[in-house]
This record gives structure tokens, sequence and C-alpha cells, in this order.
């Protein structure tokens, strides 16, 4: 990739090496049996032809360095016929967008321009979407000082992006993989035998990885707290129980809760009210509509 293209996605927490992976494995599928045919036939040796990505819809905009990498690898695999593709951002990742706002100029020869259209769009319109739909959600929460979280509900070979899309939308990440933090759940609780033999287990094994206990009931925050757990997923309560649960956990220093299950756009504020630090939201990368966008050739 190009030194600059590099750049950007170290300016936007993206390691190159894994995306670099990620982008070569979307354009290898759709030149796995072949170059082209239809543009091939219909553009032929077309002279350089430039066009720009489109915004159909308002939106969030993510994913502008990764559309860049697919040009870069597309250019260096050597379907440009030699030549290069080159792309401009317009706007950048974590920018709001309306219809008709050009967001990214792509220029090269039109055959392989076309070529790029779909790998280069569907990066741009799932991450942009993922981006929309947690501005929606962080919109929805402002001044009540929670913040919407992720999951680990990713695309298998997406997570890193698909995580990068939720902090353009204002969205922060929970973790990254299964070892980085220690997320005690019902199946671990059972076959610990208790809540506090759970996170004992955990302490024990992992004493400087940070530590997450699921609730389902306000008996069972109250022995993760006297065990020692400092940061809570309250799982599936209402919205009275949640109020509660935090007039519990307030009484210990340094508790941090976060609400999980149930929750929806319309109740998202009710819930942020109540006191809780995050709210868990995996329809954020797992359910996310694309934002719509479309490359439409200008010269």
């Amino acid at each position: 990739m190009k030194p600059e293209t590099t750049s950007a996605l170290k300016a936007a927490g993206l390691e190159p090496d894994a995306t670099e992976r990620v982008v070569r494995s979307a354009i290898a599928e759709d030149f796995a049996y072949g170059p082209d045919v239809t543009s091939a036939s219909t553009v032929g040796d077309v002279a350089t032809m430039t066009g720009e990505v489109v915004a159909r819809q308002p939106g969030v905009l993510a994913g502008v360095p990764v559309a860049l990498a697919v040009l870069d690898l597309l250019t260096a695999g050597g379907h440009a016929g030699g030549a290069a593709v080159t792309g401009t951002a317009l706007r950048a990742d974590g920018d709001r967008i309306g219809p008709g706002d050009a967001v990214l100029r792509v220029s090269g020869p039109a055959a392989a321009v076309l070529g790029a259209e779909r790998t280069l769009l569907n990066f741009l319109t799932h991450l942009s979407g993922i981006a929309t739909s947690t501005r929606a959600w962080a919109d929805a929460i402002d001044g009540t000082g929670a913040v919407v979280r992720d999951t680990r509900k990713t695309l298998p070979g997406l997570r890193a992006l698909q995580k990068y899309a939720v902090r353009c939308g204002g969205g922060r990440n929970h973790r990254m993989g299964l070892g980085d933090a220690a997320l005690v759940k019902d199946n671990h609780v059972a076959a610990a035998g208790g809540i506090t033999k759970a996170i004992e287990a955990v302490r024990a094994a992992a004493p400087d990885v940070p530590l997450e206990v699921e609730c389902d009931t306000l008996d069972q925050l109250a022995e993760a707290l006297e065990a020692g757990a400092r940061f809570i997923l309250l799982d599936n309560m209402d919205v009275q129980t949640t109020r509660k649960a935090v007039l519990a956990a307030r009484e210990y220093d340094g508790v941090k809760l976060e609400s999980s299950g149930g929750l929806r756009l319309d109740n998202a504020r009710a819930v942020a009210a109540t006191g809780v630090d995050y709210l868990a939201v995996g329809a954020l990368t797992h359910s996310s509509a694309v934002l719509d966008l479309g490359l439409d050739f200008t010269s």
C-alpha cells in the first residue's frame, strides 16, 4: 500500500497489515475466476476516467482509509493493467453526510475503476452503516453521561473494521477478543459453581486482566460486589430494576455498570438516565443496515 494509505490506517487506529489481509481477501473473491469480463467488454481500453462516491441518504461516514487500501492493492495486484487507480478523500470518517455529498474521488482506467467499485463500496456502505447506527444511539443518550458500546457479535474477519466504525459513530469498544478482558457470564458461573467462585478463579488465573461480571438479578449483583467485582453487566433488567441496581452499586467505590439486553433506541435514554455507565448494543455490528452510497462517473 502507499505510505499515505498506511499512515491513514494507523491514524484511524487500524493495523495496516491486518487491514491489508482483509482487503486482499475481498479482492481475491472478485477476481478468483478471472478478470472483470463485463467491464473489459464494454469499456475496453477507455482512457482514465474519474468518478465520485456519493451519498444517497444521510448518515455518518466510515471506511475511507479502507477504500483507499482497496485501490492501492487492486493496482498492486495488476488488476488495473499496469496503470494506477487512485483515490482522494473528500470527507473524513466520522463526518455526518447528506444525500448528494461526495466522499471519495476515484481515478484510473475505466475498467479498473469499475473492477474496484463493488469491493470499495462493500466496505464503505457496511462500515458507514455501523457508524450511522452508532451515532443514532450516541445522540439518543447524549447528556446522560452514559456511552454506547459494542460487543463481540461481529462478522468473522471484520471485527477490527466494525469496531472502528463504532468509534467513528461516537461509540466505544468493548473487548477486542477473549484475552484482553474477562467477562463472566451465566455458563461460566454454572461451571465454576457460583459467581464468587467464578470471580475468584479468574482473579487467580489472570489478576491483571479487567474483569466484568454478568448479573441477571439484584441478588447476583450483591454477591458480585461483595466478591470484589467492580465492573458489572446488568443483563435484561428493566428500567426500575436497573435503577435499584445503580443505587446498590454506588455504595461501593469505583463500580462501573453496563446495561445489556432489551435495549432499543426508543428506550435507550430512559435506561441511560438510571445512571449506568454503558449501554451494550450488539446490534451495532450484527444488524446495522448499510448506508446507501454509489459511484458516479464525473468525467
